[in-house]
């Protein structure tokens, strides 16, 4: 039997997080034994062999490798590499993530919670200077095999970008990326918003589930939400 592959994504800030975060309590809480790679990589790198976990929480782009030197250096503000290079490294990045973590845990029946996914390229990188096409970006080659291993449920967090803005600029780490810009953020929601996407990750058999986490809902009113859906459409299949 297949595992399920949740997906979390959305805007820098709108609690995509929060809602991993509860998904992974929820494994623990059923006595599962849980491989959070996000915490996994602050002292390892590479990839871990899975076979001795029920659950694996990810994140793209990784914390190791490619995804290391995307997050240190392709996407930071001042940036000098292309949006052409950042969709290569990114879909590189998640090719060999799937291949080695996420394709192994599911064959073996796991759950594999994931905090952004090819969907980030498909809405990010076509606004990029000197980006490919939204069509371009599909058919690299780690952004066309990971969409045929599209996710089983994806959770698309939707939150103001002015609201996201605040959020991000308060954190005591900040990601200085290219992205935080309101005006930036604004094009994002719409595209997250849109039909055609929508559209793709269904015709890719996948659930698409919308989650609003503006004010006043909380960081708990995420986790309950999340988990409303996550047993509606998850457990019940």
């Amino acid at each position: 039997m297949m595992g399920k592959l949740v997906m979390v994504d959305g805007l820098d800030g709108a609690g995509k997080g929060v809602a991993v975060n509860a998904l992974r309590e929820w494994a623990e809480s059923k006595g599962m034994k849980v491989l959070d790679l996000r915490e996994y990589w602050k002292e390892n790198e590479g990839f871990p062999d899975v076979s001795g976990y029920d659950a694996v929480v990810s994140a793209e782009p990784t914390f190791t490798g490619v995804g290391k030197k995307i997050r240190e250096k392709l996407i930071k503000n001042g940036s000098a590499h292309s949006g052409k290079e950042v969709a290569d490294a990114f879909s590189q990045d998640r090719k060999e993530l799937y291949e080695k973590v996420i394709i192994p845990a599911l064959k073996k029946g796991k759950y594999v919670f994931q905090e952004r996914g090819v969907i980030t390229s498909l809405v990010y990188q076509p606004l990029m200077e000197n980006s490919y096409t939204l069509e371009e970006i599909k058919n690299l080659e780690g952004n066309k095999f990971c969409l045929e291993h599209a996710p089983d449920l994806l959770v698309i967090v939707l939150c103001k970008p002015e609201v996201v803005i605040e959020r991000t600029a308060a954190r005591e780490k900040q990601d200085d990326a290219v992205f935080e810009k309101v005006e930036f953020q604004k094009k994002i929601k719409k595209i997250y918003e849109s039909k055609w996407l929508k559209e793709l990750f269904e015709s890719k058999g996948s659930k698409v589930v919308y989650l609003d986490t503006n004010p006043p809902s909380t960081p708990e009113d995420t986790k309950k939400k999340i988990m409303e859906i996550f047993k509606e459409l998850m457990q019940s299949s």
